[in-house]
């Protein structure tokens, strides 16, 4: 490459920056509108009455994400310490949000088949204590991150990971056992869409050098799979209110065959 082409890519390379920083901030602000109208689709259908676990994580998501980092950002600067610990202590709180969530789930498809639900309940306590455990664990003797900045980094990411797990555990139950409730599908593919497409984007962007273009370009694509969530449980509240069959009776049965063929 002569001195002349590098000369203009690097020209190019902070306008490339500068459309990325407009475009990621456009679908930022995108998103916080979708947050408000979901939760106003939750009011207007009365939905929330039945769906309390889903209204409160899109008020919390809003007021923590549309309001508190945007204001903490703003006063402090977006590089300050300050801000980068109120965004990861906040990322905790919404990724605890969303395994209360997806415990919600959980009870939802269990209703008619309280023995499970007793068996996944005591799964899902044993897991969210083992979460602290093994986040404690992975960062004890490591001087970078002995901390509690550190500690809610760790905590934060495996939280992450466990809602992953544990989402797509309840979605291939659902599938697995002819759970009729096109309600619950839709909101559990909802945060699906959240949690495993950042994951991908999250792993793509660690396999590519910091400083590329394109790990640059995806390191802004977080908003998209939040929007994708949002406009998921949109179209799931918006549906024409109908009586949803929770669970099929015999769950309890086929879970036992399942169990004892593997």
């Amino acid at each position: 490459m002569s001195e002349t082409e590098a000369t203009e890519e690097q020209a190019e390379f902070p306008v490339s920056l500068m459309s990325d920083f407009i475009i990621t901030n456009g679908l930022q602000y995108l998103t916080y509108g979708v947050e408000v109208c979901v939760g106003v689709l939750l009011v207007r259908h009365a939905t929330w009455r039945r769906l309390k676990a889903l209204s409160l994580y899109v008020a919390v998501l809003f007021l923590l994400d549309g309001v508190a980092r945007p204001a903490v950002c703003n006063y402090f600067g977006q590089k300050s310490p300050t801000y980068l610990s109120f965004w990861w202590l906040t990322d905790v709180v919404l990724a605890l949000g969303a395994f209360l969530l997806i415990c919600s789930f959980f009870r939802r498809a269990c209703a008619q088949e309280e023995k499970l639900w007793r068996f996944v309940r005591l799964l899902l306590v044993f897991v969210i204590i083992l979460v602290p455990v093994i986040s404690a664990a992975s960062i004890h003797g490591n001087a970078n991150h002995n901390d509690a900045g550190g500690f809610t980094v760790e905590i934060g990411q495996n939280l992450f990971f466990t809602c992953l797990v544990l989402n797509t555990l309840l979605y291939i139950m659902i599938q697995q056992f002819a759970i009729e409730d096109e309600e619950l599908t839709l909101l559990v593919g909802g945060i699906g869409i959240q949690f495993a497409g950042e994951a991908a984007f999250l792993a793509l962007c660690n396999l590519l050098p910091a400083q590329s273009r394109f790990a640059v370009t995806l390191a802004g694509f977080s908003p998209i799979c939040t929007l994708g969530m949002l406009l998921t449980w949109a179209y799931a509240i918006s549906k024409t209110p109908q009586e949803v069959p929770v669970l099929q009776p015999g769950l309890g049965a086929k879970l036992a065959e399942v169990i004892a063929d593997s």
